[in-house]
């Protein structure tokens, strides 16, 4: 039996630990209340740029609250993520993650958050396969012709990537150990010096998303020897899978999603993540991010997204590891 006096002791803490809770159950059945900050770890115009004021467009005109877009752009996107990390965890502020949240922790000897421990994951919006080009000088329209070709010119070759450690490079590393082949990386400090060299001839090869190759290869400039993922790109449907050409472990794609603080209450995780998804499965949305980033939608959980997060960062670092590659 209880002690009276326990009683009242108990009672006293359920009491004052009520309201606290009734406050936190009806703020996140009013969230959003104020402006949401949406972090851009990157410069403004590219993928992630564009898929954060997209969806924060979306967002604001669903809850009539605004969304503020706030570009931090550096150290390969580490600055704007550790911005979120320290956020407070209430839900008004959420963060564009994409690829170089998986490989980042690989590629720096110590980052200022733990990319798995310190962010609630919210959903995966969606994947991007990547493709491999070639000038028209390079003697081979597939993969399997490439391999050939430089087997028999090991070293000669080069791929140009957008930096060490993007996904331009893992490409290039993940054909080199999987084929077998000698191919020189030539990092770029972007996409667009790597594009320009690539369509002069100073390198041969690139690993890219498809939205900044493909109008190349429509006018003659560029041609697309495979394409990563499970079944070809509608926008190019005559570029074989790497699968098709025996090369299924060549598996490497771009993605975006949106993860919020550690410690974000669970609740309003979960309406940030439905508004989202319902958001992204609409026609406008999904036709729209396939025909303008080649992306394939996702809208995942947060368990999923989770599990991607985590299995995808363990994958990658093995292909760094192998290829001892390091960013400082």
């Amino acid at each position: 039996m209880i002690p009276a006096h326990c009683s009242r002791a108990m009672a006293a803490v359920l009491l004052c630990a009520w309201p606290a809770a009734a406050a936190s159950a009806q703020s996140a059945t009013e969230y959003p209340i104020k402006p949401i900050r949406f972090i851009v770890p990157f410069a403004p115009g590219g993928g992630t740029d564009f898929m954060t004021r997209l969806f924060g467009q979306k967002l604001a005109e669903a809850w009539s609250q605004q969304v503020v877009v706030d570009n931090r752009p550096g150290a390969a996107g580490i600055l704007g993520t550790d911005i979120a990390a320290k956020a407070p965890a209430d839900g008004y502020t959420i963060v564009m993650a994409s690829g170089s949240h998986n490989v980042n922790p690989s590629l720096y000897r110590k980052l200022p958050y733990d990319s798995i421990k310190d962010f609630a994951p919210v959903t995966l919006i969606a994947t991007v396969p990547i493709v491999l080009s070639a000038h028209p000088s390079v003697a081979a329209s597939s993969a399997r012709e490439l391999v050939t070709l430089a087997k028999a010119k090991p070293g000669q070759l080069s791929y140009a990537s957008f930096g060490v450690g993007a996904v331009s490079h893992l490409g290039g590393e993940l054909l080199k150990k999987t084929a077998g082949v000698d191919i020189l990386h030539v990092p770029y400090k972007g996409a667009g010096d790597a594009i320009s060299n690539l369509l002069a001839g100073q390198v041969q090869l690139m690993f890219s998303s498809p939205a900044s190759v493909v109008p190349q290869f429509k006018a003659g400039k560029l041609k697309g020897l495979a394409v990563t993922g499970l079944k070809r790109q509608p926008a190019a449907p005559d570029i074989p899978t790497f699968a098709e050409a025996g090369l299924p472990q060549v598996d490497v794609n771009e993605w975006y999603g949106v993860l919020a603080p550690a410690g974000t209450p669970r609740a309003i995780v979960a309406k940030l993540r439905d508004e989202i998804v319902r958001i992204v499965r609409t026609p406008e949305i999904s036709e729209r991010i396939a025909a303008t980033q080649f992306a394939e939608p996702v809208g995942s959980t947060p368990e999923e997204f989770a599990r991607f997060i985590a299995s995808e960062s363990a994958r990658l670092a093995n292909v760094i590891r192998g290829a001892n590659i390091r960013a400082d």
